[in-house]
């Protein structure tokens, strides 16, 4: 089956149907928790302070709801419009906005603490209009991105690579944009518990967090 990025773009391949499908299916569920689990994880936030975080490809709030049980205050942004209307029925307690990341992100400087996104960064490599340049996009993203973070904040996003050379080239970008950081890679020798993340700091540099590593877990399996 060929990648999802690769049969149509987010607001057409998450249409009413498949927004549907996704938030009933329990493994889904279940994956999206975790990963969203481990984003806050990375994002390593003072420990009892909530903080006010924007969650970059929110679907149907999945990952916000992890958000809001660790206390926090949250914005979530995505491009297909019947995931958001499925979030808004669930009563999610995150603010939400229709948004194509491409565009960059429209928000005051240090406004958030900290950004997480799951399984969303992938679509911003496709070039799925005519219109659609991937590395301006990228560096328009990255950019107003970084000015959205206050001094000091981290963004984390897991996603799926098609390939190294695209880890390289969001990586490329997100420096530009001033970005320090890297890939931290959990469970790297594991075909099925593998998973990326991209850890980003903005304004300072700091040490990666520690992957897991082994796969005797089978965590995101």
């Amino acid at each position: 089956m060929s990648r999802p990025e690769h049969q149509a773009p987010p607001e057409i391949f998450y249409n009413s149907e498949e927004a549907k499908k996704y938030t009933a299916n329990s493994r889904i569920i279940q994956i999206q928790n975790q990963l969203s689990e481990r984003c806050v994880e990375l994002l390593a936030l003072p420990e009892g302070e909530p903080c006010f975080l924007l969650d970059i490809g929110c679907g149907s709030g999945l990952s916000g709801e992890v958000l809001t049980e660790a206390g926090h205050h949250w914005v979530g942004l995505d491009i297909s419009s019947d995931m958001l209307d499925i979030a808004v029925d669930r009563e999610v307690e995150g603010d939400l906005f229709l948004q194509d990341m491409g565009q960059g992100l429209g928000f005051r400087a240090g406004t958030f603490d900290g950004v997480i996104s799951v399984s969303a960064l992938q679509w911003l490599c496709n070039a799925d209009k005519r219109s659609h340049n991937p590395r301006r996009r990228m560096l328009k993203f990255f950019t107003s991105l970084y000015s959205s973070l206050r001094h000091g904040g981290k963004a984390v996003f897991q996603f799926y690579p098609e390939s190294p050379d695209q880890m390289q080239l969001l990586m490329q970008y997100a420096t530009k944009a001033g970005f320090s950081g890297g890939m931290i890679i959990d469970f790297p020798n594991s075909t099925r518990a593998r998973k990326v993340f991209l850890c980003l700091f903005a304004g300072v540099a700091g040490p990666l967090p520690a992957a897991k590593t082994g796969e005797e877990t089978g965590e995101f399996g």
